[in-house]
């Protein structure tokens, strides 16, 4: 089989100009088949993006433990009533709503969540002591998620 050079260089050509991978003609018994190998960049962000959805599922809701060796249970505690981002201040370098040990009222302020933009104050549904505070500032906050002990 004698090879067409010319149509070999126009193939290479119609893949450079249409971002093709692969082309093949076919003109009864000749067969002609181009290819280039994709670039390695194409393949190298899936390799990287693959293991980061596991990275944010592994840290687990830090802890402040008040009590010395004991942590509080959360039984008592006062549960996000939405997803969102928990504030303690409120606004940056602000004194904290409030604070582990403090005395608080039945509606005093505990802690903002802010979703969708808006800012949700999140209150002592009775009167008690802040025993723990379960969350840092700034942080994502899930439904149903305890963010401060009071008893």
């Amino acid at each position: 089989m004698q090879v067409d050079v010319d149509l070999v260089r126009q193939l290479a050509e119609l893949l450079d100009t249409t971002q093709l991978t692969e082309i093949e003609v076919e003109d009864g018994d000749r067969k002609i088949r181009v290819a280039r190998k994709a670039a390695a960049v194409n393949a190298a962000p899936a390799m990287h993006y693959a293991p980061a959805p596991a990275a944010p599922a592994a840290p687990a809701a830090p802890q402040v433990d008040v009590a010395g060796p004991s942590a509080p249970s959360d039984a008592n505690a006062v549960r996000s009533p939405m997803v969102g981002t928990v504030y303690l201040a409120a606004e940056p370098g602000a004194k904290p709503f409030s604070t582990v040990g403090q005395t608080v009222a039945a509606g005093d302020t505990l802690l903002i969540v802010e979703a969708m933009k808006v800012m949700n104050p999140i209150t002592a549904p009775s009167a008690g002591v802040v025993k723990a505070i379960l969350v840092d500032n700034g942080q994502p906050v899930e439904f149903d998620q305890p963010l401060v002990v009071v008893e």
